[in-house]
């Protein structure tokens, strides 16, 4: 099989032998049969591989991991019933109560709130550092409790660009791993693993996707952080599970041992799994993810230059634009594009943009973003609403950014109705 990422996108994950389905199976069945108890016993306690019961993990499910893991580059993967429960066990999977995260402040907002409101209830403490911030400021932030690092290739809406290597380096100097949710880049524009990040969290509802079919969420590790080597920081994974008899999952289970363990406790007992045709239809969109991104960065950037010229927009971020505060960065991270999502501020703040916004006729107003169809939202009213001032500013949130996520039609029509959606201001 090829390894380059086109051909891994059509036909990685799944390879049918004679005779068999073309197409990836959905195996849609709660449940599977065994001839004995002692057959099945042996799946409960991880002594053999196979399927029992699908809340924990399905044929269909793992089959699409397998793909996304090897778009990723990675060891080892598992899907998940959304982004936000991907996010939540991929950190929660080595940070629990009494522990401590540091985190880039500029996150979707969603990420925000699970870790500083939820996960903060459950004892996980989090402090939000600038993805600007001096290697000095990010050194500051680490505490002897901490078990991780976070941040997002290119935040949700903020559009800035995390400098992985930075945050690598100071995770591992610390004897932590480094997290990076890679929703906006896919693998097809970023590899976080090959700049230092140790595990990959993806949306994979947004552009993997890419027709607003289904929610879902994937966690990718890399298999290259040494968990024995920091045994005192991760009891969870080098001291034994009495859960299952005893198992020490880095021990046992080498380069598959953080997703091992995600699968065999968290989903266990959380059981945030998506359904096989959720699946089905994500791997759908994964056959098509390179072409699409393509097309995506194509429009974006023509739509974020007519904006960049337009009398009555104040400000436009988007890490491709020349002059843009991430340019630099994004064509260290980001040579091949910078995603189809445009931020940008209309003169007259709040209410401008809201006249804009309901002028658009092909984009449409919509809680999502990343998908075939071009979309719009104003984040300060909606997905951070729940942030103060202080908070939407550290997120690079302002009252009057409007999200654009840039589709696949025509660029000369979205850029004709933008036009024409302006000259209502």
């Amino acid at each position: 099989m090829s390894n380059r990422i086109e051909t891994t996108c059509v036909q990685g994950g799944y390879h049918p032998g004679n005779g068999q389905p073309r197409q990836i199976p959905i195996i849609q069945s709660t449940t599977f049969k065994y001839d004995t108890s002692e057959d099945m016993g042996k799946l409960f306690d991880l002594e053999a591989e196979g399927y029992f019961y699908s809340r924990l993990q399905n044929p269909t499910c793992d089959t699409v991991a397998a793909k996304i893991c090897e778009l990723e580059g990675g060891a080892a993967a598992m899907l998940t019933s959304s982004g936000q429960a991907a996010n939540f066990y991929a950190v929660f999977n080595i940070a629990t109560c009494g522990d401590h995260v540091v985190s880039s402040s500029s996150i979707y907002g969603g990420t925000f709130n699970l870790f500083a409101v939820t996960m903060k209830k459950m004892g996980v403490e989090f402090t939000f550092v600038s993805p600007d911030c001096t290697e000095e400021e990010l050194e500051a932030a680490f505490r002897p409790n901490t078990k991780a690092v976070f941040g997002e290739t290119i935040a949700n809406p903020a559009l800035t660009v995390l400098d992985i290597e930075k945050f690598a380096r100071a995770a591992h100097a610390h004897g932590v791993p480094l997290i990076v949710d890679n929703t906006f880049a896919t693998p097809i524009l970023c590899h976080p693993f090959q700049w230092g990040a140790d595990i990959v969290t993806h949306s994979t509802t947004k552009y993997m996707d890419g027709h607003a079919s289904a929610i879902g969420g994937a966690i990718v590790d890399s298999g290259n952080f040494d968990w024995m080597a920091h045994a005192d920081k991760f009891p969870g994974l080098t001291t034994p599970d009495d859960s299952y008899h005893g198992i020490t999952y880095a021990a046992k289970f080498g380069k598959a041992a953080y997703i091992t363990k995600a699968t065999a406790q968290l989903m266990r007992d959380f059981g945030s799994t998506p359904s096989p045709q959720s699946a089905f239809l994500l791997n759908l969109g994964l056959e098509s993810l390179h072409v699409r991104m393509e097309r995506h960065c194509e429009n974006a950037l023509a739509v974020a230059q007519f904006l960049q010229s337009h009398p009555k927009i104040a400000w436009v971020k988007y890490s491709g634009l020349p002059g843009d505060d991430y340019y630099e960065v994004a064509q260290k991270y980001l040579p091949k594009g910078s995603c189809g999502v445009v931020s940008f501020g209309v003169k007259g703040g709040r209410k401008a943009a809201e006249t804009f916004m309901k002028s658009l006729k092909l984009g449409a107003i919509a809680t999502h973003v990343a998908d075939a169809r071009t979309c719009c939202l104003h984040p300060a009213s909606t997905t951070h609403r729940q942030m103060n001032d202080e908070e939407l500013l550290a997120a690079g949130v302002s009252a009057d950014l409007v999200r654009l996520s840039v589709g696949l039609e025509s660029k000369e029509d979205l850029i004709a109705d933008l036009s024409q959606a302006l000259e209502q201001v």
